[in-house]
């Protein structure tokens, strides 16, 4: 599917000291000259079952949130370092799929799996998904995100797990946004395969993270991160990129030209 990096717009925080020392510049920097890694997701696609492609958009920028604010990539957690060197460096992501026993043993590596909707704190599960059989689609995606690892350092269970193949469709135009919540939206002048669209979503979500206040962030993990994933019309894209919200620029690694405008990171609380 995809791996890229990208820069934003406005500055982002954290470990990102403003636009010039962006780990998201297509520019070459000082960050390249740093130990590279890269935080790995896994998308579950099943022959009979594949998600939706909507659905795997959105389970992957939860699933980066969910490493974000995860306990064990903050402060003295198991993966806090790798997570500060990850974020140091180039901010990298790569979607690889898996089906069956690949699933299964991928599942067994330590990381976090996201599986739908999220339920808010204090709820039980998260709601209910349509039958499969109805569909002929996976009830809801399932996205399982690792801690980050060296660029070269994969372990053996994701080294050989397909990057591309397999895309997704959705079976028809998904519903309209909740206009009250985080949208990330894509850019509708590119034609992106699903996993780069999953690692692009995946860059929004985090500059989203990285602009909020903790106070706003404490609230969208108790929310069960809401989001939506959805593609505007030409120009309403043209007013989301000149709104001060923030832009994922794309670095041109794959598929896409140096400098492409992809996500931009709607959340209410960004809003000017």
């Amino acid at each position: 599917m995809s791996n890229d990096d990208t820069r934003p717009e406005t500055p982002a925080y954290g470990s990102v000291k403003g636009p010039a020392d962006s780990p998201f510049r297509h520019e070459r920097t000082a960050r390249d000259e740093a130990p590279q890694f890269v935080l790995p997701l896994v998308v579950r696609i099943e022959k009979a079952a594949p998600p939706t492609r909507t659905d795997a958009l959105e389970a992957a920028a939860r699933a980066v949130l969910r490493m974000l604010a995860d306990e064990r990539s903050t402060g003295e957690g198991e993966w806090a370092q790798a997570m500060r060197d990850w974020q140091d460096a180039r901010i990298r992501k790569v979607v690889r799929r898996a089906r069956g026993a690949e699933w299964r043993k991928a599942s067994q590596l330590p990381g976090i799996t996201v599986t739908g909707p999220e339920a808010p704190a204090g709820e039980a599960t998260a709601p209910e998904a349509p039958a499969t059989e109805a569909t002929g689609f996976a009830p809801y995606a399932e996205v399982r995100v690792f801690p980050p690892i060296p660029l070269d350092g994969w372990p053996k269970e994701l080294a050989k797990l397909q990057v591309s193949g397999t895309d997704l469709d959705d079976p028809g135009p998904p519903p309209a946004a909740d206009p009250a919540g985080p949208v990330l939206w894509l850019s509708p002048d590119l034609d992106m395969s699903a996993g780069k669209a999953m690692a692009q979503a995946g860059h929004g979500a985090q500059l989203a993270w990285w602009e909020l206040s903790e106070t706003d962030r404490k609230a969208w993990r108790e929310a069960g991160f809401p989001l939506s994933v959805r593609t505007p019309d030409a120009a309403r894209w043209r007013q989301l990129t000149v709104s001060g919200l923030p832009l994922v620029r794309d670095a041109g690694f794959t598929e896409i030209a140096p400098g492409s405008s992809t996500v931009v990171a709607d959340h209410p609380s960004l809003r000017r």
